[in-house]
């Protein structure tokens, strides 16, 4: 990343918080947008699904996506009560619910221990209702099981990355069983790789993927090979 870009982003922090966030919404409502409900993707034989919320769901899902057997990350929502929400009402707050990513992957590639480990990298797990300049309860920090193992699997890997010292402060996620998931407006899909000159993306979104790729680099599909 270039030092003007992580400049621009320092500053942004301290000025303004979610700021970067908000113009990048606001972009995206100037510009010509589907905004039909996504369809959820249906697992292929011998796939699992695994849902995680992490903040914004444009860096997560093309974090997720990076990774060697994951065939398919959809944004979306999951944590809150009712039906389908918009994303104008999940940016508000008051659904409860949270920006999630449902992952479409083969365990026999990539076990769900490596992408609980790939989830806890994707973001910092230990800032309540926050993710760097993005605060709410929609960016918490969630994990959604689906069976004893894969809570279990989850409250190992938290224990791990505790007593790794990567952070200061113990993590807070939630870790909850998985009720329900509502896929994203088409234009949030695979949003990161839309918008690479957005200012959000720029100085949000590319570190933590650079970092990512770093921490699990071994874990990564050859360069190129996203989505294919």
């Amino acid at each position: 990343m270039k030092p003007y870009v992580a400049l621009i982003a320092l500053l942004s922090f301290f000025s303004g918080g979610c700021a970067t966030k908000k113009e990048a919404d606001k972009k995206a409502e100037s510009e010509a947008k589907d905004t039909s409900i996504a369809k959820l993707p249906e697992p292929k034989p011998g796939e699992a699904v695994a849902t995680f919320a992490a903040g914004c769901f444009w860096c997560i899902e093309e974090e997720f996506e990076l990774l060697k057997g994951v065939r398919d990350a959809v944004s979306g929502y999951a944590g809150g009560p009712g039906g389908q929400p918009t994303y104008e009402e999940v940016g508000s707050g008051s659904t409860g619910h949270a920006e999630s990513v449902q992952v479409y992957y083969d365990p026999r590639v990539i076990p769900y221990d490596t992408l609980a480990k790939a989830f806890l990298m994707a973001h910092d797990p230990t800032t309540l209702n926050r993710q760097g300049p993005d605060r709410g309860t929609q960016y918490r920090s969630m994990a959604f099981y689906r069976t004893p193992a894969e809570k279990a699997s989850l409250e190992a890997a938290i224990a791990r990355f505790n007593a790794s010292g990567e952070y200061t402060d113990p993590v807070v996620t939630q870790v909850v069983p998985f009720k329900a998931f509502y896929p994203a407006e088409v234009y949030h899909q695979g949003y990161y790789r839309a918008h690479p000159d957005d200012f959000y993306i720029m100085s949000v979104s590319m570190p933590k993927v650079e970092k990512f790729k770093k921490h699990l680099a071994d874990k990564l599909k050859p360069e190129g090979a996203v989505n294919q």
